[in-house]
């Protein structure tokens, strides 16, 4: 059954952009078949891993190791468990999606959808290695094909906003790396394996140097999050992205950092975890309130949604700051879920700028009328969104305010009484929004919009399937992160 299906599965984009390099510029236009087949072959590969996951396996699966560069023993190490597979498949699914929403793309399409498997590459790599030095090249793949996503194809204020992403991104990558390498020289292990360091028990690294380590890992996790006050980069980054750039970004990008945390930080420096638990929740539940209060005074659309990103990714690091398996099972699913609804949005936010050529919501007005199923999309998304039951926004929030209450001292009931107020906040920002944008009165100049079209709908079908069948019923998925998320915290 396996016939290294997750070296397919990463380098698969490659190849598609290889093929898109060599077609002849007169047939530039066909960059987006090519594109699209190879998502598609991705998702449906990634399907089929979800199928025959053993979910009853807390360990990875699917794993392909050999040794890669001798000398300084890196291996080429691969492999899949409950946490990273969702992740995966949520990739691959957000990649789809974001070619169909860019299907009209005619600036330089060749470069524009070579960026985008060149990206999914490095998105699929880091929730796949297993190696300290396989990971951080992905890590850093996936620099260089946004920063031109944004610089290319995004809005007036694109270099500034491109620039800034790629400094503050490179400088938590830097840090990151250096943290890599004191863990090889002071582990006693001589080994870059992720699987070997959060396995031993001999790693030997002295309280204060793991603290140290974990800081700077900290640092380049908590940039990427991004949590309080590394956030800066994100608005301007999301405000200023073509909607797939956006899309990705949100959806894919933001989760690596949480991802870092608990397959590196947590298992392999447990006690600098513990020690720097209160600080992460603290910033975390700053960044629920902040990113909430933020988006309330949003004159732009896409930014309100890009400012409510720091704010719902602030119940993820809370979740994961808790160190318990409900809470962290809870951070894993709103990760998931986040990408789920959050990608919608921008979707949303894409295709009526393509027909209004604007983001304010003071421009807005009406849209009931004149785009009821958009507007009607719209509504069930920030439903979603605001954690309304039955959806699947409310599952991850609700576990990880329940993980964190649970566990039972009084630094963390408070984390949950001041989160709760973000939640509050959550839905006065989307209510209100939703009664400008749809509700409020027309904009005479919003005349003759062009109509949803099948594109459009096909586009966004599958993640309203999927916070429907999420909301309804998350135990397929959290059955499949729950063991994955116990042995990690046992390791």
């Amino acid at each position: 059954m396996n016939f290294n299906i997750l070296s397919i599965l990463t380098f698969l984009p490659i190849l598609g952009m290889v093929i898109i390099a060599v077609v002849p510029n007169k047939f530039e236009r066909s960059a987006k078949w090519i594109a699209l087949l190879n998502s598609l072959v991705l998702l449906g590969l990634s399907i089929y891993l979800w199928t025959i996951f053993d979910k009853t396996n807390a360990l990875m699966q699917f794993e392909e190791k050999f040794r890669w560069v001798p000398g300084v023993n890196i291996y080429y190490h691969l492999g899949i468990d409950g946490v990273s597979l969702p992740m995966v498949f949520l990739t691959c699914l957000l990649t789809v999606l974001g070619i169909l929403v860019s299907w009209n793309i005619d600036h330089k399409p060749k470069v524009f959808f070579a960026l985008m498997l060149l990206l999914t590459t490095g998105m699929l790599g880091v929730f796949v290695a297993l190696d300290f030095i396989l990971f951080y090249i992905f890590w850093e793949l996936v620099l260089l094909p946004m920063y031109f996503l944004i610089a290319i194809w995004g809005s007036s204020n694109r270099m500034y906003a491109a620039i800034k992403f790629f400094l503050y991104t490179l400088f938590g990558s830097v840090l990151m790396l250096v943290g890599i390498l004191l863990i090889f020289f002071n582990s006693g292990l001589k080994t870059f394996d992720i699987l070997e360091l959060a396995n031993s028990n001999s790693l030997n690294l002295a309280v204060n140097l793991q603290n140290w380590i974990f800081f700077l890992l900290f640092m380049g996790f908590a940039i990427k999050v991004p949590m309080f006050p590394f956030h800066t980069w994100l608005p301007d980054a999301h405000t200023e992205a073509p909607t797939a750039g956006s899309v990705l970004l949100a959806g894919i990008l933001l989760k690596m950092g949480s991802y870092g945390f608990i397959r590196i930080s947590i298992p392999i420096l447990p006690d600098a975890a513990k020690s720097w638990s209160p600080a992460i929740a603290i910033l975390a539940v700053i960044g629920i309130i902040y990113g909430a209060l933020a988006s309330l005074i949003q004159k732009d659309l896409k930014r309100l949604v890009a400012f409510s990103s720091v704010s719902h990714m602030g119940f993820v690091m809370l979740g994961i700051s808790m160190l318990t398996p409900t809470a962290i099972n809870g951070a894993v699913l709103q990760m998931f879920n986040h990408g789920c609804i959050t990608g919608m949005l921008f979707l949303l936010v894409g295709m009526i700028y393509d027909r209004t050529h604007t983001r304010l919501i003071e421009d807005m007005g009406g849209l009931a009328n004149k785009l009821p199923l958009w507007a009607g999309i719209l509504a069930f998304t920030s439903f979603a969104s605001l954690g309304l039951p039955g959806l699947s926004g409310f599952w991850g929030e609700f576990l990880v305010l329940f993980g964190t209450f649970n566990k039972g001292s009084t630094f963390a009931k408070v984390m949950v009484y001041i989160s709760i107020l973000g939640i509050v906040l959550g839905a006065a920002y989307l209510l209100w929004m939703l009664q400008r944008v749809i509700f409020g009165n027309a904009n005479e100049k919003l005349h003759d919009l062009k109509k949803f079209s099948w594109l459009e709908f096909i586009t966004l079908a599958p993640l309203i399937a999927i916070i429907i069948l999420v909301g309804v019923y998350p135990a397929p998925i959290l059955n499949i992160i729950n063991n994955s998320v116990n042995y990690i915290l046992n390791m």
